[in-house]
Order: structure tokens, then sequence, then C-alpha cells
């Protein structure tokens, strides 16, 4: 037995079924990731002077990201107009390239800005000891014009073995360049443009650290929602990825020679639920990268 309305619309609704699937499925990503965000703005406002760090992703290529996501939204659009003008040739190169754009934004994620996360580090100072390192954080100055003050030293850790072996008993950290000149006005706000870690090396005693961490979700409630929404944004993208190879592989050709209208259908349903996650990540890339 046929199920109807798998490719002719209702005539009540003027929908097929797999549309009114995706608009519910969608409707409940809306929740799940509204549900997040939300979690994400209540842990900002709640956290405490010097905790929520500023500035420290990379923003040229959180931009170049963003805009391979919108660019594949176009392809992805274009790829189901040229099914329903019956152009399979046309439809098939720019499936490739939403494709291509989905793996490159993957690519970028997963091999590029989520591997320096791990190799950054963080020193949270003891509050006696914020005195003593006063020419790294420039907080007199910052108390004076009413700003939060800094608690946590940053930047490339020369001496990781530090951390697991007591008998050393400092660190040594390549400072940010916000560290090297703290009481320049112009480091006052973030530095948005990605700047590597300098050569100028700070020695942190041991006794005068609270704690340290490299940025992963454990260092702060800032990159654990960062890690738990870009991760979870990431699965979308590489699900979306999987779905459009199939439709790209040959034996969407099958399908397209026995009802082109069937196929138009499912790249129609696929670039909502595509068009969606680009949505997201245009909420992503303000919340974590700019403000």
């Amino acid at each position: 037995m046929e199920i109807p309305y798998t490719i002719s619309t209702r005539p009540d609704t003027g929908l097929w079924n797999a549309k009114i699937g995706i608009w519910l499925f969608l409707a409940s990503e809306v929740m799940l990731f509204g549900g997040l965000f939300s979690a994400y703005i209540f842990l900002r406002l709640d956290a405490q002077p010097g905790e929520w760090p500023h500035g420290l992703l990379n923003v040229p290529v959180g931009t170049m990201n963003t805009a391979i996501l919108i660019m594949s939204s176009v392809t992805v659009v274009l790829a189901w107009a040229a099914l329903k003008m019956r152009r399979y040739n046309a439809y098939w190169w720019y499936m490739l390239a939403t494709i291509m754009c989905g793996v490159i934004f993957l690519f970028v994620k997963l091999y590029y800005e989520w591997p320096q996360k791990f190799e950054h580090y963080g020193v949270f100072l003891k509050p006696s000891a914020l005195e003593k390192y006063e020419q790294y954080l420039g907080n007199n100055r910052r108390t004076e014009k009413g700003m939060e003050p800094r608690i946590e030293i940053s930047g490339h850790l020369h001496n990781p073995e530090a951390i697991k072996d007591p008998s050393i008993k400092e660190y040594e950290i390549g400072l940010d360049p916000v560290f090297v000149d703290p009481n320049n006005p112009t480091n006052d706000r973030p530095h948005f443009l990605y700047v590597p870690p300098t050569d100028h090396i700070a020695k942190i005693e041991k006794e005068d650290v609270e704690r340290i961490d490299s940025f992963g979700p454990w260092h702060s409630a800032y990159f654990a929602s960062y890690f738990t929404i870009t991760g979870l944004h990431g699965a979308h993208v590489l699900a979306g990825v999987l779905v459009f190879i199939y439709m790209w592989l040959p034996v969407s050709k099958k399908l397209y020679q026995r009802n082109p209208e069937h196929l138009a259908n499912r790249v129609e349903v696929c670039g909502l639920f595509w068009h969606f996650v680009d949505l997201v990540w245009i909420f992503v890339f303000p919340l974590f990268y700019l403000l």
C-alpha cells in the first residue's frame, strides 16, 4: 500500500508529509538550542567580576566559517532550483559545493580552532597574590576606571611538565599581548583579531596559583558553554553533510529518473534543516566571538 502525500501535497495544508515532519522536528530543535542559549546568558550574567573571558576566539576564522555556511545555504537552494528545472547535472555540482562548504567548516573547527584551545593555558591567581603580579595585570588602573579586575594570566605554557611535577616551583607562561602591556588603554578592550602569545616569559610561582587550566570545557563556564554549543552545532553540520552526500551519490540519479519531484522534495526538506543549522551559527558567532 502506497503512503499518500509523500510527493504530492495535501489539499487542506498544501504540504506533503516530509515537510510537515521537518517543521515539527525544527520546532524541537528551537527548544533545544533556545534552552542552551538561555543557559549561556544566565551563566554570563551570574559570573563574578573578572571570571568571564573576552576576546579569546579567532574572529577572522569565525567570520570565514560564517561566510562558508551562508554560501552553503545559497548552493543548496540552487541545487533544489536545478532539480525543479530538471537540470540534474547542475544539481550535482551545486550539491557538491554544499558538501564541500560543510566539510571545510568542520575541518576548520576540528583541526584548527579546537586544538588551539587545549594548547593555551590560563593561570588563576590567588586573591592575595594579585598585587604581586600587578605588572602583568594592571588592576590598579582598572580599579580607578571602574573596570573589572584581572584575576587570570593567560598564554602558552612553556613548561607543561610543571603541572604534575611538584619539584618544579613555578610556571613559565609565554604571555598573551594584553599582559605584556596591561596599562595600555588599547588593551582595555579585547583584541578581536587573533594575536599569538609573545616571547615575553612570565614566571609565576605555584604557591600563588589557585588553579591552572587549558582552555578546555573545564576552564570556565564560558568554555563549557562554547564546547557544548559549538560541538552540538558541529554534530548537526556533520549530519547534514552525510545526508547531502547520500543525495549526491549515483543512487540519487535513480530516484531522479523515476520521479524528479520526489528527489526535489527530499532536497527541499534537507535544505530547511540546513538553513536552520546556519541560523543557529548566526547566533553562535556574535555571542561567543564578538560580545
